[in-house]
């Protein structure tokens, strides 16, 4: 059973436009990378918002996943355009 992971992130004012091109280049590796099953990029505009909606196989492929981009420097890229560390969430499904 797959595992969703939502990560909340308040944007730096003025720099959703600036993030767009960094998401273009990195989006495919998060897409491919080992456990990953689906990513969407939302984005609220008047709160200045973005919600990244991921669905993994495991919990421990995402943050395998964190833990490659912390060492990479990516994750330390990505932060340049936030006002604070995304809050994480890991959601099962339920069947009802």
């Amino acid at each position: 059973m797959s595992v969703r992971v939502t990560l909340n992130c308040q944007i730096k004012p003025n720099q959703f436009q600036a993030l767009l091109p960094f998401l273009e280049d990195n989006l495919p590796n998060v897409r491919g990378f080992k456990g990953n099953m689906q990513v969407d990029v939302l984005f609220d505009e008047k709160n200045n918002e973005m919600l990244l909606d991921e669905e993994w196989s495991t919990e421990e492929s995402h943050q395998a996943y964190l833990n490659f981009i912390s060492q990479n420097g990516i994750l330390e890229a990505l932060s340049a355009f936030l006002c604070a560390p995304p809050t994480i969430k890991y959601f099962d499904k339920v069947d009802v």
